[in-house]
């Protein structure tokens, strides 16, 4: 039996990219999926998969997206924080909305679907939660002081909020990946991606079939010890 049959599910941002993908793995490895984001799936079809069309930066709509998938399902079991959003420019540059965006979206949606989602776990004693920082951070990137910032902000989130949770048996952790081909990442000039994988360890592009392993054992039942970590892909030192 598969890890995570009959597993309960909450991922957002499942439109496309990332999130789709992890839908799909959860899906293929017999898990219940509820998936959210702020524009129509119109690609993944799945009896054990139900979509809301969503904002993650609503704070009344999270709460009835988790209580209704939570009723439906009977429990919550994990929530991966993938919605997301990215914007590359100089900070004389951008403007108050963007920067204002990029919090809101990266770091309050982060927030918001893991105090609703642990409310829900606490009364099983069990959760797993994943969120998403980036290289950016340590790599201090020009040109994503605003994008770096909040997924900062998200890691450090991560650290205090897996203190605050843990003794309800739920494990808070964050995974900060190299750039991977997705829309996030379309428009940023090829020579910013090529200087940029030229400072990790591993020379390359991160992919999707690099991430799903981390996020598969951090979500697993083996990893209630660890909590409240940080893991970069791609090898940033």
């Amino acid at each position: 039996m598969s890890a995570f049959a009959d597993r309960v599910v909450l991922i957002t941002g499942t439109s496309q990219g990332l999130g789709q993908f992890l839908a799909q793995q959860y899906l293929a490895a017999g898990a219940r999926v509820f998936g959210c984001a702020v524009v129509p799936d119109e690609t993944l079809r799945h009896e054990r998969y139900v979509f809301t069309l969503l904002d993650v930066t609503d704070e009344k709509a999270v709460a009835a997206w988790v209580q209704r998938s939570a009723r439906q399902a009977g429990r919550v079991d994990i929530l991966i924080n993938n919605a997301g959003v990215a914007s590359m420019n100089h900070s004389l540059l951008m403007p108050a909305e963007t920067a204002r965006r990029l919090l809101l979206v990266n770091t309050l949606g982060t927030f918001l679907a893991s105090r609703e989602c642990a409310k829900v776990m606490q009364r099983a004693k069990y959760g797993r939660i994943v969120n998403f920082s980036s290289v950016a951070v340590p790599l201090r990137l020009e040109g994503e002081a605003m994008y770096a910032a909040a997924k900062a902000a998200n890691e450090e989130f991560t650290r205090v909020f897996a203190r605050e949770v843990a003794g309800f048996g739920i494990t808070c952790n964050a995974i900060g990946p190299s750039p991977i081909p997705t829309d996030l990442i379309r428009n940023v000039p090829r020579d910013r991606i090529d200087a940029l994988v030229g400072r990790l360890a591993i020379k390359r592009l991160g992919s999707k079939e690099d991430l799903w392993p981390v996020v598969s054992f951090l979500t697993s039942a083996e990893a209630g010890y660890i909590t409240g970590q940080v893991i970069y892909l791609g090898g940033v030192g």
